[in-house]
């Protein structure tokens, strides 16, 4: 053998996160005669919405505003395009760091004008602590692997001189779609669990033989 030859192994870490962070993402649609009308319209509706959540103990800085879109709406009649009004919406992306606090900050929405829920996603908020453990236990076991297998063949393991990993969300975070409470039981609470995230890393580690 001669250093150039390699032997190449991998090893996969896993770990299981509780989700210590919510993402709410609620939109506004509102409609309007002008352009001006659906955007004050929409503005005022976006300012209630807000005062709503903050009132939950939410700061500030984590309610933003994105998405911000107005568009025309046509009346087709007789094969004719005719502007009739305009549609103004947008999104406001709200972390919630009391994780407990989420099915509320979707209902105090909501209840508040927020006519479409976008989505609902749990997360671990200092994912490089658990992507940490995890890249350890994938290192740990690509080293067992090739000690063994060096063992076993009858070679020697040299310097190592290639190293990759990559990272998947095995079971990402909860996602949801719905549109907002109108017309059905609108009091009957949202009531949506966290459960819980795993993160793998699987590493490829080369050694040289000698």
């Amino acid at each position: 053998m001669t250093k150039t030859d390699l032997f190449t192994v991998t090893g996969t870490g896993k770990i299981s996160a509780t989700p210590d962070i919510a993402r709410v993402t609620v939109g506004i649609q509102e409609n309007g005669p002008t352009v001006k009308a659906a955007q004050d319209n929409m503005n005022t509706v976006i300012n209630t919405v807000s005062e709503s959540i903050k009132k939950l103990g939410i700061d500030k800085k984590d309610i933003k505003t994105t998405n911000y879109s107005i568009n025309p709406e046509y009346d087709y009649t007789d094969g004719k395009q005719k502007i009739i009004g305009y549609n103004a919406g947008t999104n406001l992306e709200i972390i919630v760091r009391q994780i407990d606090k989420a099915n509320s900050v979707i209902d105090t929405a909501t209840a508040a004008g927020a006519n479409t829920v976008g989505g609902l996603v749990f997360d671990v908020e200092d994912k490089l602590k658990a992507e940490n453990e995890a890249r350890k236990l994938a290192f740990a076991e690509a080293k067992k692997k090739a000690d063994e297998a060096s063992k076993i063949a009858g070679f020697t393991l040299g310097k190592m001189v290639n190293y990759q990993e990559n990272f998947n969300d095995n079971q990402p975070p909860r996602a949801y779609m719905m549109a907002a409470k109108q017309g059905a039981d609108s009091s009957t609470p949202t009531e949506l669990e966290p459960g819980s995230k795993e993160l793998s890393v699987t590493v490829t580690l080369s050694y040289e033989l000698r």
